[in-house]
């Protein structure tokens, strides 16, 4: 016979009204854990597609802040464009 500790039944009518209440408690277990992944995965899913949203508009940012500086380095460099050439000569001039 089997040991009382074990949670098997020891008569054959428990083990099939305790293996539909298994079965049935099984069910119920895996559903309701599934149930919760799916709640956990979905706030997952959210939070990164937030976390995405979010550094696509900081890149836009950077992206624009990155164009003003260029704009700006440009009418900057109209008004003094030997300071670029001097700059550009000099290391070649050291070389040689």
């Amino acid at each position: 016979m089997a040991n009382p500790n074990s949670g098997i039944p020891i008569k054959a009518e428990q083990d099939s009204d305790g293996s539909a209440q298994s079965t049935a408690d099984m069910t119920a277990f895996v559903q309701n854990l599934l149930m919760q992944m799916q709640t956990r995965f979905q706030a997952m899913s959210e939070n990164i597609i937030s976390k995405i949203d979010e550094m696509g508009l900081r890149i836009d940012e950077l992206e624009q802040s990155i164009n003003d500086l260029k704009a700006e380095m440009g009418s900057d460099g109209l008004t003094t464009p030997s300071k670029t050439k001097d700059e550009g000569s000099k290391p070649a001039d050291s070389s040689a």
